[in-house]
């Protein structure tokens, strides 16, 4: 009778995914027309802390990079969008795309000398890269040294529009995961994570896999960056390439839980909730994150996330695999 019943219970599974996905679609494509203000202005966070949130996880929770270091391309996308629409007084869209660009070649390049570096190591590194990153910029009379740049064309933007722009790179953000650990490659980032010598007999490049992994993550949370400095409408070094985007993201991953595409979605919720609880505690705010974070890490290891899959089985996206020797060649048959 169990076994019927969980049977019953898997079967209905894709029905559930299926309808809640379209739900969420209808939800947040029509918030902006019966939402007020507040609200788009809160969804339009939660967009874009969900896109920095995957991305981080794409790289620490299925392929084992655990970076400290992901606020340089936040703080590039936000310069690329600065530097096109207030120096150039270039459409601000084309800042996007130089955002993505410029955060590509920026990882092409420390890719060789981080990935070299193991565990605590390339952590340690990619913080370090991320300081130097700043400190250029604080120099870098180009960029209005420390100063900085108002970004004006956000106050020509209404909510709106602020609104579908976060809508759109999340959908990115989230379409690039979904799409990556539904294929092979993906297989490859988690086999890679739980034990590299094995995965690497098997056939898992691991060098190639790193680095693809690491120039996507690096294009998307660029956007974000650029998403995220237009709507703030101001950037300077310090606060670009803060190590204080970084933490958001690990705690987004860590509550929402790690190595689940669902998990980042629920940790940005439930960090711009909290965030905005503690908007008059600023100067404790982090410590206050901090201290939830540890405390999850000791209740549910495995997040929210993880909780409710453990209670349900709900799998939301539907790409939960384990990896299996046959999906990938030896070294031997390439």
């Amino acid at each position: 009778m169990a076994d019927k019943n969980m049977l019953k219970q898997k079967d209905a599974m894709p029905k559930v995914r299926w309808i809640s996905l379209a739900v969420a679609v209808v939800v947040l494509v029509s918030l902006p027309f019966w939402g007020g203000d507040y609200i788009v202005n809160i969804f339009t966070l939660i967009l874009m802390y969900m896109a920095i949130g995957e991305m981080w996880n794409l790289l620490g929770g299925y392929a084992g990079l655990v970076s400290l270091g992901s606020q340089a391309f936040i703080g590039l996308g936000g310069y690329s969008l600065a530097i096109v629409s207030q120096v150039l007084k270039l459409p601000f869209l084309l800042g996007f795309l130089l955002a993505a660009i410029v955060s590509v070649i920026f990882a092409l390049l420390i890719s060789f000398p981080i990935f070299n570096m193991k565990d605590v190591y390339f952590t340690i590194g990619t913080w370090l890269v991320a300081e130097a990153l700043c400190v250029f910029f604080q120099t870098w009379g180009f960029v209005n040294y420390n100063v900085g740049f108002n970004i004006t064309v956000a106050r020509t933007l209404g909510a709106t529009a602020m609104y579908f722009i976060a809508f759109g790179v999340a959908v990115i953000a989230l379409l690039a995961v979904v799409l990556i650990l539904r294929s092979k490659f993906g297989l490859g980032l988690m086999a890679m994570r739980d034990n590299e010598a094995a995965s690497e007999i098997r056939g898992v490049k691991l060098y190639r896999s790193k680095l693809i992994c690491f120039l996507i993550s690096a294009a998307i949370t660029g956007l974000a960056g650029a998403a995220l400095y237009l709507n703030l409408s101001y950037i300077k070094p310090t606060v670009g390439f803060s190590i204080d985007w970084t933490v958001s993201m690990v705690f987004i991953a860590v509550i929402g839980g790690m190595g689940t595409i669902e998990g980042p979605i629920i940790g940005a919720i439930v960090f711009v909730i909290l965030r905005q609880l503690l908007y008059n505690f600023s100067g404790f705010s982090m410590l206050i994150l901090g201290v939830i974070a540890v405390v999850m890490i000791l209740v549910a290891p495995k997040g929210i996330m993880g909780l409710i899959n453990k209670k349900s089985g709900f799998d939301l996206f539907g790409v939960k695999r384990k990896v299996k020797i046959s999906d990938f060649q030896t070294n031997e048959d390439n």
